[in-house]
């Protein structure tokens, strides 16, 4: 255990929804959820405005409109959020060299690394707000809540505290009493199982968890998890921080706010990690040929599956192919917290023919309509999706309001102007498609 607060968990408030706003002066203050708008779509963020009406990431899409149904629905604009993660994270790496990024949207960073020791709650408070400042400043506007301890699990429960842009400071010294009132499911570990197993032995708040010796623990969760969960429940975490490692492979993963059992919908959510990790394979230039499927239970067991194929590969219909298998051969009825999708043994070059034609036929199919795509029925072919960036020589840049029935309707507007609502026949050659450019890093956790 470190002597002051100096390990920060910077979490980008509301993110892939903030940036749309940002970007969308006709957004900002009302409800916009991101991700797949298809029928079998996927929430991957709401804005807080959103949130209001039980909107959360992970929930399908269809119930999602369910709740809100006046909320603008968008696709994801992946380029640009990876754009603004960049320059945040270049924030962060200002103020320290150690820097351990979680996703796009956060990350821990190390300021004993920094050569600040001995910092007071004062010092950590003026360090925090000068970074929310920064990061503020580089992303055009975005807030960022942090966390500050003597530890990574201390830091990430504080950051969650006080949202959206707020700072929460743990001082030493206090880690047990800070945790003691919480729900004990806010320790890692503690799913809906464990939860029910401890709650039948009157265990339901950390502090009660606090009163078990390990013995008693381990009599009730096992022994790995009984013993990992008597050290957390006293904030007995000693991880370090680490800094980006060499790129070994390229991978995707999300932590559910529930645990998700229904198949169909882990499904499509694997699928639109593997064509996510299919996209950053090829902005790479890289190709591989071990395909693994991560999962973390209910329970917070963790089991991984992997599949080598002949040779490597950039293609999403095969990655999700051999992701859904892998999939499909996962016990599930516990419940998934994580699932994660990513690709390894990493190659410069490409072996073409993984597939028979019937095979590849079959993966196209089923890949079809997968969230990373999201489409309605009728706007299957229009070759524009809500919320996507385009230009006309007229009015300028813009963003797609919705497409169908051989028309696009276009909100012209940019960050700091509002312009008019014009709808184009799909074909028309003025109206074009902005496309985005990062500097994308092969390996990125997940958004």
């Amino acid at each position: 255990m470190r002597a002051d607060p100096s390990i920060l968990h910077v979490d980008l408030d509301a993110f892939f929804a903030a940036v749309e706003q940002r970007d969308k002066p006709s957004l900002r203050g009302k409800p916009v959820v991101v991700g797949g708008i298809g029928l079998r779509g996927v929430v991957s963020t709401a804005s807080y405005e959103a949130r209001k009406y039980g909107v959360r990431s992970a929930m399908s899409t269809a119930e999602a409109r369910s709740r809100c149904p006046h909320a603008a629905y968008l696709w994801p604009r992946f380029e640009v959020y990876r754009a603004t993660s960049q320059a945040v994270m270049a924030q962060m790496r200002a103020l320290s060299p150690l820097v351990e990024p979680l996703s796009l949207d956060e990350a821990f960073v190390d300021l004993k690394a920094a050569g600040l020791h001995d910092l007071t709650v004062d010092d950590v408070q003026a360090i925090a707000d000068d970074l929310k400042a920064a990061i503020k400043e580089a992303s055009g506007g975005l807030t960022a809540s942090v966390g500050a301890g003597t530890s990574k699990l201390i830091a990430k429960i504080a950051s969650d505290l006080d949202k959206p842009d707020g700072v929460v400071i743990v001082p030493a010294g206090t880690e047990a009493e800070f945790l003691a009132p919480m729900q004990v499911t806010v320790i890692p570990g503690v799913g809906p199982a464990t939860a029910q197993r401890l709650s039948m032995a009157g265990v339901r708040t950390v502090a009660d968890l606090q009163l078990l010796d390990e013995d008693e623990l381990i009599r009730q969760v096992g022994s790995a998890h009984g013993t990992s969960l008597h050290r957390l429940a006293v904030a007995a975490d000693d991880r370090p921080v680490v800094s980006d490692r060499e790129t070994k492979s390229v991978s995707v993963e999300d932590t559910f706010e529930t645990d998700i059992i229904d198949r169909s919908l882990l499904t499509a959510i694997s699928e639109r990690m593997a064509h996510r990790v299919a996209e950053r394979l090829r902005k790479a230039q890289l190709s591989g040929r071990t395909v693994t499927v991560k999962t973390r239970m209910h329970d917070f067991t963790t089991h991984t599956r992997s599949s080598t194929l002949a040779g490597p590969t950039d293609d999403p219909r095969v990655v999700a192919r051999v992701a859904r298998r892998l999939l499909d051969d996962s016990d599930i009825s516990g419940g998934i917290r994580l699932l994660g999708v990513g690709v390894s043994s990493l190659a410069d070059w490409i072996q073409d023919d993984l597939f028979t034609e019937s095979e590849a036929d079959e993966a196209a199919e089923s890949a079809v309509d997968v969230p990373e795509v999201p489409v309605r029925p009728r706007e299957r072919d229009t070759g524009y999706q809500p919320g996507q960036d385009v230009t006309h020589p007229t009015y300028g840049n813009g963003w797609v309001w919705g497409a169908g029935r051989g028309r696009v309707t276009v909100r012209f507007e940019t960050t700091d102007s509002r312009g008019p609502i014009r709808t184009f026949a799909l074909e028309d050659p003025e109206l074009t498609k902005i496309k985005h450019s990062t500097a994308d890093d092969a390996e990125e956790p997940t958004d």
